[in-house]
């Protein structure tokens, strides 16, 4: 689905909304419904969103990072439509009203103001403070993490969540560096990585691990697997579930969870046939990937996937 430039629109501090036009057709249901945005950032998705509704509509925008929160409260002064929440979706949710939402958007992963942030600690190109936390008033710092974690922990975690396959290497680096000094800062964590992955093509020696840290301090995938839940259960009859992600580990869950729902299990022929029916809970919608007019605008787009579905019951 293209985007028009009328859709991409850039938000108060300059940053793009991804996938706008396929984000919002496949978002918005009807017009006077109740909406969840579940990682609201800087509020593109939902003030376009905000354009196409009724008076009578409502948006609940859901954000655990402190600016975005800022951001969030912001508009809520300004259309009295808007309730700014503060906290994690996965926690929120759940105290939804079952069937009660028209429409839940996830925009996963880390947001363009965090990664140009050097001080919030998501990007390997500035240097700044290792933490990576969506909210740096809870929870542990990326380095408060690598100090304790064991060599096995760390080897796992990047290779599971990271999809290294140097991640025996780089965990063993890790703990022989801060057994002298802890690693404390982001351009030290990639330097010691580029000291052992050799870089290839344009991309960082440090993503993966970087990728791999940000959703250990997080509990992204936690988090994902919990809210896709609890937005199935808060969707009323043709509310529309929109999830965007931008790595595959996400995109996995994400379409497991929507096939799970909406397709019938494979039959093993071998096996007697089952007196249950299935009977789905969800319609799928489409698959929508950045074109090229979108990608000339914001290169930060290539590696988005959305995905939507409708509940059926």
């Amino acid at each position: 689905m293209a985007a028009t430039p009328a859709d991409l629109s850039t938000n108060t501090d300059g940053h793009l909304p991804v996938l706008p036009a396929a984000v919002l057709d496949g978002w918005c249901g009807r017009l006077d419904g109740t909406y969840v945005d579940c990682t609201y950032g800087r509020g593109g998705h939902s003030r376009g969103l905000l354009d196409r509704l009724s008076a009578a509509a409502r948006l609940y925008a859901i954000d655990r990072d402190p600016q975005a929160v800022a951001e969030a409260r912001a508009l809520a002064e300004q259309d009295r439509r808007v309730t700014a929440m503060d906290g994690n979706f996965a926690e929120l949710l759940p105290t939804f009203d079952e069937a009660s939402c028209a429409g839940v958007l996830m925009d996963l992963g880390v947001s363009s103001p965090q990664l140009d942030q050097g001080e919030r600690g998501f990007s390997f190109q500035t240097d700044g403070p290792l933490d990576m936390r969506m909210d740096p008033r809870r929870g542990q710092s990326a380095a408060d993490w690598l100090a304790n974690a064991s060599e096995a922990e760390i080897a796992d975690a990047l290779y599971h969540y990271g999809e290294e396959n140097a991640s025996r290497r780089i965990a063993k680096l890790i703990v022989a560096q801060r057994a002298s000094a802890p690693l404390l800062r982001t351009l030290e964590l990639a330097d010691l990585v580029a000291s052992v992955v050799p870089r290839r093509g344009r991309t960082h020696p440090a993503t993966k691990t970087f990728q791999a840290l940000r959703i250990v301090v997080n509990d992204e995938l936690g988090a994902l697997e919990s809210g896709l839940q609890s937005a199935l259960r808060v969707l009323e009859q043709g509310g529309r579930l929109a999830v965007i992600s931008f790595h595959s580990l996400e995109d996995r869950v994400v379409k497991r969870f929507m096939a799970a729902r909406a397709k019938a299990p494979a039959v093993d022929r071998r096996l007697p046939p089952s007196s249950e029916e299935f009977v789905p809970e969800l319609r799928l919608l489409g698959k929508y990937e950045a074109d090229q007019a979108e990608l000339a605008a914001n290169a930060r787009a290539r590696s988005a996937r959305l995905r939507v579905a409708e509940r059926l019951r």
